[in-house]
């Protein structure tokens, strides 16, 4: 593209830059994060006929914008900002920080870099996230109301509830209580409120839980093949993953769930550690996975006592073993991808 217009988005803020095909800085705009901003920027931009955008987090903070974009007909790239970030530190100013030279460094990054991203319009992936998120916050949400039950059951029965507590269970204890002055009643009053509220979460997962059954099965993926994969974790490793074309190898998918080691050898030390990086959700869809197998006879079982054996510890043989099923996924995705029978 003659002119890349670079957009570092903010919730209240966007501030673009539109540099020329030798890098030279045309102009700078600044719009808030509104439909009258945004109609300013596309008129703003309208002074290039030939242009392309870059969207620093299109998948993340800037992608209301890239879609709005895209929607219209625009060229949009994806610019993750680690690597805009990277061109500002290198760049010219000593690594001067503000958002008018990081819509610079946006751009210059997508006119510079090699295979950078185009960004789509969103399809079933997208729907898998957002199924997967709200799952997750009401399972959070029922862990905190029963967590409350635990302290308040303390003081209600002798010696409190066991651990593992379920809504049953507290209903049961709570029937068997007959409290004795204001305080103990209100807090009976109080475990029972919260033992309603558990229960229209639970309502409310397994409603969830079977919408993603269903857009699961609707994206034929053959996760589902994979031993401890069931639809919550085919949902999540599809909705995060997204496209799995934005990673040339096995290896760049390992680095993104943070599955590949980091070396960290010194001389005539050679050793690794723990990568720390990557995507919490899919290395945590990984460890749930790796889990299931460890308990159960299956290959992975059979891989990490072989591990064990060959004299690692078992959080190292664990992180083994989440590394071959990160490949395994990746194989999966990618031939998900290839598959003309598989659904986006």
């Amino acid at each position: 593209m003659p002119v890349m217009i670079g957009v570092d988005p903010h919730k209240a803020s966007h501030t673009a830059a539109a540099l020329d095909e030798h890098g030279q800085l045309l102009d700078r705009q600044r719009v808030p994060a509104t439909l009258m901003g945004y109609r300013a920027l596309r008129q703003w931009a309208g002074q290039w006929p030939q242009r392309g955008w870059a969207v620093e987090g299109a998948h993340g903070i800037g992608r209301a914008l890239a879609q709005r974009l895209v929607g219209d007909g625009e060229h949009v790239l994806d610019v993750p900002a680690k690597l805009a970030a990277r061109v500002r530190v290198l760049s010219v100013g000593h690594g001067r920080k503000s958002d008018s030279d990081d819509a610079v460094s946006v751009a210059v990054a997508a006119r510079n870099a090699v295979g950078r991203r185009q960004v789509g319009v969103e399809d079933q992936a997208v729907v898998l996230h957002l199924l997967t998120k709200r799952r997750q916050d009401l399972v959070a949400a029922r862990t905190q109301t029963i967590n409350r039950l635990h302290r308040l059951l303390m003081d209600l029965v002798p010696g409190g509830a066991q651990r593992n507590l379920t809504v049953k269970r507290a209903a049961a204890l709570l029937a068997a209580v007959t409290p004795a002055g204001a305080p103990a009643l209100t807090r009976w009053q109080l475990a029972t409120e919260l033992v309603d509220d558990a229960r229209r979460l639970e309502q409310r997962i397994a409603a969830v839980e079977a919408r993603i059954k269903t857009a699961v099965a609707q994206s034929n993926t053959s996760l589902l093949e994979l031993f401890g994969v069931g639809p919550v974790l085919a949902a999540t490793f599809l909705g995060e993953v997204g496209d799995i074309g934005r990673f040339p190898t096995k290896h760049h998918f390992a680095a993104h769930t943070g599955t590949a080691p980091l070396e960290a050898s010194s001389g005539q030390v050679i050793r690794h550690r723990l990568s720390r990086a990557g995507d919490r959700r899919l290395n945590h869809a990984l460890y749930m996975m790796a889990m299931v197998q460890v308990r159960r006879p299956s290959a992975g079982q059979a891989y990490y006592q072989r591990k064990l054996a060959e004299g690692k510890s078992p959080k190292e043989a664990l992180r083994c073993l989440k590394r071959r099923l990160s490949d395994a996924v990746y194989r999966c995705l990618l031939a998900d991808a290839r598959s003309p029978a598989v659904t986006g």
